[in-house]
């Protein structure tokens, strides 16, 4: 078995950050999270929360943090011009390399793209984008929600884009409450489909009453046997998240959910 580090999205944490950058993560260390994966980067002033990606990574170091992936804003260039979408990655891939980063991950699709035409569409620009970031040395990949699950007269939009890009090009990340809440395949038979192809995975539980997120063991996802059950071929890192709907509040949900995680499913990975 691979040694995984115990990862953390911080999107989880969001308000924390904001509040108290250095304290949150000093936290999210004691807790047992070992790994990172970021969102906010700011193309202006190329910064990550307030900080240059070199300042940045200077706190993670200094409390024993590594940052592995960070979801950027490629739905607001979806109408770009080719040429400024690859100024656009340019940045992020700079600023990736300066955080030691691996992948650089499309996280998000603006909903009036959610169509079968603009995936369509979107196919073409993941192929672009990961040939520029490959090429740079960094990997790229794609992140799902429930939406690229939606039917639509027979065509399903992640059938798109796990056919019509390129494999060596556009990995996967597979959030794994979003396929059990929408996709009618399992996670499981997702990964089956292309199993090197699945680098990452975000893992989160699902309210038993709402569907809503939850904190790791109070939800439905039975992820003992889940877990067991994945091909971990092509896995290189995962993330524990909570969007929102915390019992709590956001740093007492990523509490909770390490410490169920490390009592209860780590031995899976």
């Amino acid at each position: 078995m691979k040694n995984y580090k115990m990862g953390l999205q911080a999107f989880t944490i969001r308000d924390a950050m904001e509040d108290d950058l250095i304290g949150s993560l000093n936290t999210v260390k004691s807790l047992g999270y070992e790994d990172l994966e970021l969102y906010g980067f700011n193309p202006k002033d190329e910064s990550y929360y307030g900080r240059s990606a070199v300042d940045f990574k200077k706190i993670l170091e200094d409390i024993g943090l590594t940052a592995s992936s960070c979801h950027y804003g490629f739905s607001d260039y979806f109408e770009a011009s080719n040429e400024e979408l690859k100024t656009y990655v340019s940045k992020c891939i700079d600023t990736a390399k300066e955080l030691n980063l691996s992948f650089v991950t499309w996280p998000w699709l603006h909903p009036k793209y959610r169509n079968i035409e603009s995936f369509k569409i979107l196919t073409d620009k993941l192929n672009r984008i990961g040939e520029q970031v490959n090429k740079s040395g960094l990997k790229f990949a794609y992140h799902n929600h429930d939406f690229e699950f939606v039917d639509h007269n027979g065509q399903i939009g992640y059938d798109i884009i796990m056919n019509q890009t390129d494999s060596d090009l556009v990995k996967l990340q597979l959030d794994l409450y979003w396929a059990v809440h929408s996709s009618k395949l399992s996670p499981a038979e997702l990964i089956a489909r292309d199993p090197k192809r699945f680098v990452m995975w975000h893992i989160k539980d699902m309210d038993k009453l709402t569907r809503d997120y939850t904190e790791l063991g109070n939800g439905s996802i039975d992820y003992h046997k889940m877990l067991t059950n994945l091909d971990q071929t092509g896995l290189e890192f995962y993330y524990l998240e909570q969007g929102g709907n915390f019992a709590q509040n956001s740093m007492q949900s990523i509490t909770d959910s390490a410490n169920y995680f490390k009592n209860n499913l780590q031995q899976y990975l």
